[in-house]
């Protein structure tokens, strides 16, 4: 098996997040744990950034617990970027320095994590880390949502929470598909979302009112990421039920039948490849509205949780010393 070993890839531990309760993010812990091995048709990966995102506050909250229960001492983090420390037996397409994205269920927050071969895409040259780290995540989610809803050339789309995670993207999407997107946000986000040829509606009361008065035409899709009351207001604009998406709203999911899709419906490495390229080549931004030293998880998810967020929140696991080596 080859190993890499600057940086201390070599040692035999590594630090990760943990928590051993549910609870809020004082639970979680920043513990040593031994690295992982790579096993046949696996590699190891030294994580360089991870994404902060907001399905895992309700994991670690326990709100999940009966769906998706954890195994204490439980991991923390999905999506992330780093470079291949290790190739098991029978991997050839990567090798030891690769730079790669993937997805890795609670395991992510980890300077170390073990991830099937065929689960991991090649990082094109040029994109950054932490831009990086979002794609599997965030960026898998919105693709999905935005597939289902299927923008066409022309029509217009109704995103919430556009300046959000997941909505940045699926707004930016939806434009490359032709679409015109009106984009629900806070008033300091207008300008931003202008920028990006959104028309920005403000959200709260009225929202209605708002969006019909920005698209007087009408409103043919809506990709909901935020949550209630988005679908019903997409349904009052004459959107039928098939073609709007929540990621957010269960209870709409349930009461109307629209649809759920989200990072399951494009856990796909090639899809993942597709996102990369567009960001790399700047034709899809990911906003990155803050960055946080592993130590300081904690703060990282009381931030997350205020819902007052542009873009991406990312965990740099790798020490600046080591990011200083990797060139992105």
């Amino acid at each position: 098996m080859a190993v890499l070993e600057a940086g201390g890839v070599g040692s035999g531990m590594g630090r990760a997040v943990r928590f051993t309760r549910y609870g809020g993010p004082e639970v979680l812990q920043v513990v040593q744990v031994p690295r992982p091995e790579a096993q046949p048709g696996t590699v190891v990966v030294e994580v360089v950034s991870a994404a902060v995102n907001p399905g895992e506050i309700g994991i670690r909250e326990g709100v999940f617990a009966d769906t998706w229960p954890a195994s204490f001492p439980e991991g923390q983090g999905n999506d992330f970027s780093g470079v291949v420390a290790e190739v098991g037996p029978g991997v050839e397409r990567l090798g030891a320095g690769q730079a790669v994205l993937g997805f890795a269920p609670r395991a992510a927050q980890a300077q170390f994590v073990r991830v099937p071969a065929d689960r991991l895409a090649v990082k094109p040259a040029g994109l950054g880390w932490d831009e990086a780290a979002a794609v599997a995540g965030a960026g898998a989610t919105a693709w999905a949502a935005v597939a289902v809803v299927d923008p066409r050339p022309g029509e217009t789309v109704l995103v919430s929470a556009a300046a959000g995670g997941v909505g940045v993207v699926a707004a930016q999407l939806a434009l490359l598909r032709g679409a015109r997107v009106v984009g629900t946000a806070g008033e300091g986000n207008a300008g931003f979302l202008a920028g990006l040829g959104v028309v920005p509606v403000r959200y709260g009361p009225g929202l209605l009112e708002r969006v019909r008065a920005a698209a007087p035409d009408g409103v043919d899709a809506c990709v909901d990421t935020f949550g209630p009351p988005n679908v019903e207001v997409a349904l009052a604009l004459g959107v039928p039920a098939g073609r709007i998406n929540t990621t957010a709203d269960g209870r709409a999911v349930q009461r109307h039948g629209v649809h759920h899709d989200a990072q399951e419906q494009a856990d796909d490495p090639g899809i993942w490849r597709q996102l990369a390229r567009l960001v790399a080549d700047g034709r899809l931004q990911v906003p990155i509205t803050a960055t946080y030293p592993l130590a300081a998880v904690q703060r990282a998810y009381r931030d997350l949780a205020t819902r007052h967020v542009r873009g991406k929140r990312v965990l740099h696991i790798a020490s600046p010393a080591r990011r200083a080596e990797l060139v992105p």
